[in-house]
């Protein structure tokens, strides 16, 4: 299979595929090793085996940041900051499991619980599959491989077809620091329909998926009995802006938030409610911020906004700007392919409540923009999507910005920042439509491991 640059299609490599027998037997060998329990690793040596791994990753910072910016069109300045957080995300991993373990069970509070001590233990729950996503090539692999190394689970991991490249190394790189092969492997299929197998696979005890809600809760139907999962999906993040918000702190997150890596982000800025008694001078501000963002070749250490991740992405993005232009939709700026690559930054003011951008994700550099009279008029359109995940709201106002915090539906609302912003120790998760469970290190690491308790007759 040819993998190749989304920027110009140039070829970067070509991988072999995973077939029905392959596939069988990586997962064989996941379920063979967790099945021997003496062969469990203790975690002082999984904790070595993470601290080895994160050196390698940093002697290796600079081939996977130009990996990154190559396979998956990532700009160069966002792609470093990608691998600065994945080797943080592994130094995470291994200093969380300092703080992963069970408690005593109270007892003697009845007669027949007198005399027995109890309390429980963290064990691995099992076999993990997990389905990756192309727009954090590195840093997503870290968020579903690390957490079951240091669990101690085996996992097979799948990345996105179009950048296997960056979890084909790191996973390289897992064995090289000493982790043996059959616990943490690498699947390549195209053929959905062996991927699916693959997933609902009785051996299977997790499945952690990154992607679309469609593909994400079919999976998650077709599972075997018992068979836990986490589906982490995307929104239409809501931003609103109150009057009392400081329009010189307002311009710059935004523009980050709502085009970092063209727009393809789980969270991205996409709705910005902003007050009516400043609306037109934050358009005006916006506008002339976005007009300035370099657009072309992601390799290049200039360049803020790069192609996105397939030519028929272009073509979906162009279509849902045209019909929201035709409906009543302002375009401030943009509004047109740069190549059948790229498409270029553009902002819409007050397109039709009904349109595509307004009411699904968009996953291209685009941000809409639409005008409030009353903070509960805003509340009322960011709660309206059956999409939830992060928020944000910009107040000068304490009261404001805390009671917006208060009736927002999402499960994190930035205060005078954008919906974007994460760290990879905070809790991540989607509500209604945008996922299951939650993610973040520590948080992964808690449902890949399950209670056993011990309860000893004195």
């Amino acid at each position: 299979m040819l993998v190749v640059q989304p920027y110009d299609g140039g070829v970067i490599a070509d991988i072999s595929l995973d077939d029905a027998a392959s596939v069988e037997q990586k997962l064989e060998r996941a379920a063979r090793c967790f099945a021997n329990r003496p062969s469990w690793l203790p975690p002082y040596k999984r904790i070595e085996i993470l601290k080895r791994l994160a050196r390698l990753v940093q002697y290796e910072f600079d081939d996977f940041a130009l990996l990154i910016a190559r396979e998956g069109g990532k700009p160069l300045a966002d792609a470093r900051a990608e691998v600065a957080r994945a080797i943080n995300g592994i130094e995470i991993s291994a200093s969380e499991l300092e703080h992963l373990a069970g408690r005593e069970i109270p007892m003697g509070l009845t007669p027949a619980s007198k005399d027995i001590w109890a309390f429980t233990t963290k064990e691995p729950i099992g076999v993990v599959v997990a389905v990756s996503a192309f727009n954090h090539p590195l840093n997503l692999i870290v968020h579903q491989v690390v957490p079951a190394i240091a669990t101690g689970c085996p996992v097979l991991i799948k990345p996105a077809m179009t950048t296997p490249l960056s979890c084909l190394r790191f996973v390289e790189l897992v064995h090289e620091a000493g982790l043996p092969e059959p616990w943490c492997q690498a699947v390549i299929v195209d053929d959905i329909g062996l991927a699916e197998r693959a997933v609902i696979d009785s051996r299977v005890a997790f499945l952690s998926f990154i992607g679309s809600a469609k593909v994400g809760w079919h999976l998650r139907s077709q599972l075997s009995p018992g068979t836990r999962c986490a589906l982490e999906h995307g929104g239409a993040a809501p931003v609103i802006i109150d009057r009392s918000a400081d329009l010189d702190g307002v311009v710059e997150p935004l523009v980050k938030g709502g085009y970092y890596h063209a727009g393809q982000v789980c969270v991205s800025v996409q709705r910005i409610l902003v007050h009516n008694d400043i609306k037109e001078s934050f358009v005006a501000r916006f506008t002339e911020r976005v007009e300035r963002l370099r657009v072309g070749d992601p390799t290049l250490a200039e360049t803020e906004v790069g192609p996105l991740i397939l030519s028929k992405e272009v073509e979906r993005v162009d279509d849902w700007v045209l019909e929201a232009v035709k409906g009543g939709g302002q375009l401030m700026t943009g509004g047109e392919p740069v190549s059948d690559r790229i498409y270029c930054p553009t902002i819409i003011v007050d397109p039709p409540s009904s349109a595509h951008v307004s009411q699904d994700e968009i996953f291209g550099p685009i941000t809409c923009v639409y005008g409030y009279s009353d903070m509960g008029d805003a509340i009322t359109r960011a709660n309206s999507l059956p999409t939830a995940f992060q928020a944000s709201i910009f107040a000068g106002d304490i009261d404001v910005a805390l009671t917006a915090a208060k009736l927002l539906d999402a499960s994190t609302v930035m205060v005078n920042n954008h919906s974007a912003f994460r760290t990879d120790w905070m809790p991540f998760a989607g509500r209604r439509q945008s996922g299951l469970g939650i993610g973040g290190i520590p948080y992964t690491m808690h449902d890949l491991t399950q209670d056993k308790m011990i309860a000893l007759k004195l």
